[in-house]
């Protein structure tokens, strides 16, 4: 018997930015530009998957050129995070941390031009860009937590779940839910809400138990869903980094006991976040300025993420033919790292985002 998947509690309103339709023109031009998406299977799995929209449902007050900004750090991330799952990188950290390395010089400003003769992998090339058009707009503690936040995700995503693969090591739903805010790049996407925003919360606010409460909670409610929505293709794919796979791998949960289980914490996690919302407003009135674009951001994260998630075909696991050769839809330009020579395959995992 086919599970069923269980409505997802979320109370807050469904919008969408004005801006969709420009943001789409300028993401097709600026991944050309970079080198990011050129071959044509490529290409019509990215468009397939209108990271535009996405990024509408998710900032639906940005203005047309911040919109413009996060939906290009959207793209790279999407782009970098399928390099080292779906393709043959997800099994091999030790063979990206050249280009991780390179990632880090651009984000610290110590990176050199290419050598002559040298070209760049296109995630190198595009991120410069994007560092350069994000900085400028960015105070020197927002640059530090968000270079951190950008450098773990990188970090992690090369290395634990990498080496979960390689080694078959199913994690605690514990340390799972805790690296999986990283592993899904939440936290990087959840700092520009302050870029889009045009505010800058102080440290006193970041380090508030009260908002690091509504931080964490929305976060895991954007990676849980993404974890339900995405779970029946991951089944397919065999991948063991998903909440309802650790569910039903620890618990010993059926398939729609466990589906129902997630479901049910995204819920609590959703109160949790409403409860440290009203607390961090009590607290510091002064600050509403600040704080109600901030928490409106993280509520927009929430509901555009389960919305997206309904109507993409990116975790249709009816489509997982485009997964059997990642070379078909994978571009190694993106990482600038060549496949295995021995032939590794097709990994066995996936982390879908």
């Amino acid at each position: 018997m086919e599970s069923e998947l269980p409505d997802i509690y979320c109370p807050f309103l469904q919008r969408t930015n004005p801006h969709v339709g420009r943001t789409r023109e300028h993401i097709d031009a600026w991944t050309r530009r970079t080198g990011l998406v050129h071959r044509e299977s490529a290409r019509r799995r990215f468009e397939q998957a209108d990271f535009g929209a996405f990024v509408g449902m998710v900032y639906p007050t940005a203005s047309g050129e911040h919109l413009d900004l996060v939906a290009d750090w959207f793209v790279w991330l999407f782009l970098v995070d399928d390099q080292l799952d779906d393709g043959h990188l997800g099994r091999s950290p030790e063979r990206v941390r050249d280009v991780v390395a390179h990632m880090r010089s651009v984000v610290e400003g110590t990176a050199s031009g290419p050598l002559p003769g040298e070209e760049l992998p296109a995630a190198v090339v595009a991120l410069a860009d994007l560092w350069e058009r994000t900085i400028p707009q960015a105070a020197p503690h927002w640059r530090t937590r968000f270079a951190w936040h950008l450098m773990t995700y990188l970090m992690t995503a090369t290395t634990w779940e990498a080496g979960n693969r390689a080694d078959g090591v199913v994690p605690a739903e514990e340390t799972y839910i805790a690296q999986r805010r990283h592993t899904g790049a939440i936290h990087v996407c959840m700092d520009l809400i302050e870029i889009v925003a045009g505010i800058e919360a102080p440290e006193s606010v970041h380090n508030d138990p009260r908002f690091i409460t509504a931080l964490e909670a929305s976060c895991n409610v954007v990676c849980w869903a993404n974890d339900v929505y995405s779970f029946e293709k991951e089944q397919v794919l065999g991948e063991i980094h998903n909440l309802v796979h650790l569910v039903r791998h620890h618990r010993g949960y059926g398939e729609q006991q466990a589906l129902d289980h997630v479901c049910a914490e995204i819920a609590t996690e959703t109160e949790r976040f409403l409860t440290a919302e009203d607390e961090l407003l009590d607290m510091y009135p002064q600050l509403t300025a600040t704080l109600v674009p901030y928490l409106d951001g993280m509520r927009s994260w929430m509901r555009g993420n389960l919305d997206w998630s309904r109507q993409t075909p990116r975790y249709n696991p009816a489509d997982v033919s485009q997964y059997a050769e990642p070379g078909e839809y994978l571009e190694e330009t993106v990482l600038g790292v060549a496949a295995d020579p021995a032939g590794s395959g097709a990994p066995e995992g996936h982390r879908s985002r």
